[in-house]
């Protein structure tokens, strides 16, 4: 959430700011809200400037002992003038907080100004993008075995989810053990097992509510449609932030490096796109999350690190990739500065997106309350929070069954996960 207060003081500023991140219908009702509420804040100094002079003279006439029973009812009238106008502000200070509710962070000043992916900017690539003929899509691929089934996932959950079995189960679940392994051994980071459902208060201290509600999906309690409401989460970045809701962190125990793995759950539709099939998006999917709470002053330099921390996933598993600089209109919502990995799809023969890391400045813990204690000066300050996808591990399957498939129905398994696959060096289906 943004600050209300330093966003008020110069609004046609901010707007210029944020024009490539909100719609003109939104800008338009932001202006015409805030010039209500800058007129009824005018409106008020004013009746209580007149009635200030008025109050000043009604003691003046009362001690000359003149009556001052009209002046008293206009004073009166003043005062439940300036009530009415105080509640109706209230008002209109509510409506203007719920429409920046659903505006996005401000971009970083490195972030490129754009209106689509075509203004993203490419900073770096790793590894050689090899072409590889005669192989098989991820589908195709495990439907030799039936290894993955999505007619089954259908009877059990309808589309957009999936049954996995066998090696192909091992190989997904030996990919988040990898993962998890690493970033807890190698990167420092502590693993934190979370709830996968959540009060939906949560989701607006993320970000993900108000502007995502249709995204969601709803648990509720005793079949009661209208209370308990609770929600599965989308991402673990939801339960790892809120741990710290209202918290006071000491400066010294800066940063702050949590990693979970969860099921995520979306209920966005997926429109069936080549890139789309099969596992690639789905409404349940696997994704082991990075979240760093951080100081202020090392927020940036904290962006680069994790963002490498989930780059090293796909070196040390040998995986070509490019890392790219998103603009303005494809951030995130929570966002100020975003980073994409992008794996080299054989397949599609161009690079998809495997993980998103991102700053979300102040504008989460804004939200949340989190703040840390600034030694220097003996005052509270709001900490900054990074995230990023270490990586999405049904997208990291799909990246090994193409990069490493030998020939058709052969793939080679990374060095690095042999042994989470108790010693298989490859899977065959022809056999």
């Amino acid at each position: 959430m943004l600050n209300i207060k330093i966003l008020l003081k110069d609004i046609n500023n901010f707007i210029n700011i944020i024009k490539n991140r909100i719609s003109k219908l939104e800008i338009k009702l932001l202006l015409k809200t805030y010039n209500s509420y800058k007129k009824i804040k005018f409106d008020i100094e004013y009746l209580l400037f007149k009635k200030k002079v008025l109050s000043k003279k009604f003691f003046i006439l009362k001690k000359k002992n003149i009556n001052v029973f009209y002046l008293k009812n206009f004073i009166l009238m003043f005062k439940e003038n300036i009530n009415f106008k105080n509640k109706k502000k209230n008002k209109i200070f509510l409506k203007l907080n719920n429409i920046i509710l659903n505006i996005p962070n401000i971009p970083d000043k490195d972030v490129p100004e754009g209106n689509n992916d075509n203004d993203n900017k490419i900073v770096g690539f790793w590894g050689i993008n090899k072409e590889k003929k005669n192989i098989l899509d991820h589908i195709k691929f495990c439907e030799k075995s039936g290894n993955l089934n999505f007619n089954e996932s259908i009877l059990l959950s309808g589309s957009s989810f999936v049954v996995m079995k066998g090696i192909i189960a091992s190989l997904y679940r030996s990919i988040s053990q990898f993962m998890i392994n690493y970033h807890i051994l190698k990167n420092k980071y502590k693993e934190v097992y979370v709830p996968y459902i959540v009060k939906v208060d949560s989701l607006y201290n993320s970000g993900q509510l108000p502007k995502f509600e249709n995204n969601i999906f709803y648990v509720y309690k005793n079949y009661d449609l209208y209370k308990n409401k609770f929600a599965l989460i989308p991402t673990s970045e939801v339960s790892l932030i809120n741990l710290f809701k209202n918290k006071i962190i000491n400066e010294n125990d800066l940063p702050i490096k949590l990693v979970s793995n969860t099921p995520c759950f979306r209920a966005e539709s997926i429109s069936y796109g080549k890139k789309n099939k099969g596992i690639f998006r789905l409404n349940q999917f696997d994704k082991v999350e990075l979240v760093q709470i951080v100081h202020p002053d090392n927020s940036m330099d904290s962006l680069d690190e994790l963002t490498f921390h989930a780059e090293s996933i796909l070196i040390k598993l040998k995986i070509p990739y490019r890392k790219v600089l998103l603009c303005t209109k494809s951030m995130n919502f929570s966002s100020c500065k975003t980073y994409d990995i992008e794996y080299w799809s054989p397949i599609n023969k161009k690079f998809l997106e495997i993980s998103s890391c991102s700053n979300t400045s102040d504008f989460q813990s804004r939200r949340i309350n989190v703040k840390y204690l600034d030694k220097e000066f003996n005052i509270k300050r709001l900490v900054h929070i990074i995230n990023g996808s270490g990586l999405a591990v049904g997208r990291t399957l799909i990246a090994i069954l193409e990069n490493f498939q030998i020939d058709k129905g052969i793939v080679k398994i990374p060095k690095v996960l042999i042994k989470y696959m108790n010693g298989i060096k490859y899977i065959n289906f022809n056999e």
